[in-house]
């Protein structure tokens, strides 16, 4: 598979502004990741506030876990829409848009009236804020990734898309760390009488903070060049995609397919995996967890540092086996009673940070006058697709792997990605079109 040209720059050192760029494009990243993924910390409250006394607790939980998987299902919807207008009017005004979107409704959940008040208004309201925040991250995430590669030069690509994505990781501790702050300093029924609005509230602030910081930043080099050229695309730029980069789309969805194991099962489910299977105790495990996601932003930097280096394809293969590999050790001490669960969690998320390589193998796959919308359909769809159906795809290794069945999926799906990098570096020692 070739690649195809990146930034419009030909030197490869970073200048002031493409440093600028990488700061504000990954703290606007971060602000709007822990706006997205602080529902899922405050569930249990939730579940109590949202839905009629009486309820049985696992329904109610389960409906705001039902509530929250709307958020990944609407991300397609939102990723298709606004990348049309990034690759039509210009990525700036829909890099702007996707934070100012996450940020109204964070803001608006802290402010929402409960069950008690407004009946069944008050789900339905918090699924449309949901549906909102779902719209406005499938935008994000792909919207982010185009936006510095088509700003740095094109050899430090794989860093600036591992900056971001370190970024958007960081998003994703801050969550954690609020609510483990929250948990330890409110007692249970605080929480209930307004303590869980607080992480909504100053979410939905420092959203606004981020949109405002976005003013500064200024539009991509290549799609400038490309509006100059009039060299825009004529035609709807999905059905490009489609009609002509089917096969950029689906090595695009089966590397996704490796990030997405790696963070929901690794970062997201591990820490209640670990307490209900292995018996580890919920403070190990969430400190745990902290370490991890820290490494993890250190690790995404490293590997997008590393694709720059030895390419994109490379990388991802070497990184996807350092997965595997890691997953393995870290279970197997778990099986053996966990003595060394603490480094080996902080190890393994260092190599979860092998997602930094993803997001430059997918904006080298496409064309800069439809790039937003190929990065950003492959992308969302494989996350909905995959992100979604995480609990049932894992139950389905349980059938015979039982408590390892983490681990075995997420070693099927590195391997996974390891066969697509090993693939990607066969195209390109066949020679690349820049």
């Amino acid at each position: 598979m070739n690649t195809v040209p990146l930034a419009a720059a030909p030197a490869d050192r970073l200048l002031a502004r493409d440093l600028r760029t990488l700061a504000l494009a990954a703290l606007g990243g971060a602000l709007e990741f822990y706006d997205f993924v602080v529902f899922v910390f405050f569930a249990l409250p939730l579940s109590e506030l949202f839905f009629p006394q009486g309820t049985a607790p696992w329904l109610a939980q389960a409906q705001v876990y039902g509530i929250f998987a709307a958020g990944y299902l609407a991300r397609p919807l939102g990723g298709i829409v606004m990348a049309h207008f990034g690759d039509r009017s210009g990525r700036k005004r829909m890099f702007t848009l996707s934070v100012f979107l996450m940020a109204l409704p964070t803001l608006a959940i802290g402010l929402l009236p409960v069950y008690a008040r407004i009946g069944v208004a008050a789900p339905l309201l918090l699924l449309l804020m949901r549906v909102v925040q779902g719209i406005a991250v499938g935008g994000e995430v792909p919207g982010a990734w185009v936006f510095v590669a088509e700003h740095v030069p094109r050899r430090r690509v794989g860093f600036a898309c591992g900056c971001l994505t370190a970024g958007l990781t960081v998003g994703i501790l801050i969550g954690s760390l609020a609510a483990a702050w929250i948990d330890r300093h409110l007692a249970p029924a605080e929480v209930l009488a307004g303590g869980w609005r607080l992480p909504f509230l100053l979410g939905g602030a420092f959203g606004f903070v981020a949109v405002w910081l976005r003013r500064w930043l200024g539009e991509t080099p290549v799609f400038v060049e490309l509006r100059e050229r009039k060299a825009l695309s004529r035609e709807l730029p999905l059905r490009v995609v489609l009609a002509g980069h089917r096969g950029a789309v689906l090595l695009s969805m089966l590397a996704t397919w490796t990030l997405t194991a790696a963070i929901v099962v690794l970062v997201l489910m591990l820490p209640t995996l670990v307490q209900k299977g292995f018996g580890i105790a919920p403070p190990r495990a969430f400190l745990g967890n902290s370490l991890a996601s820290a490494a993890l932003a250190l690790g995404c930097v490293a590997f997008g540092t590393l694709a720059d280096r030895i390419g994109s394809g490379r990388a991802l293969c070497l990184g996807s086996l350092g997965l595997l590999l890691g997953t393995a050790a870290l279970f197997a001490d778990l099986a053996a009673g966990g003595a060394h669960f603490l480094p080996l969690y902080a190890a393994l998320g260092f190599l979860v940070g092998m997602v930094g390589t993803v997001p430059a193998v997918m904006v080298e796959r496409f064309p800069p006058a439809v790039r937003f919308s190929g990065v950003s359909f492959a992308y969302n769809v494989a996350y909905a697709v995959f992100g979604a159906g995480t609990a049932g795809l894992v139950g389905l290794f349980a059938a015979w792997a039982g408590r390892m069945a983490p681990a075995w999926y997420v070693g099927f799906t590195a391997l996974l990605g390891a066969a697509v990098g090993a693939y990607l570096s066969g195209g390109a020692r066949r020679g690349a079109r820049r």
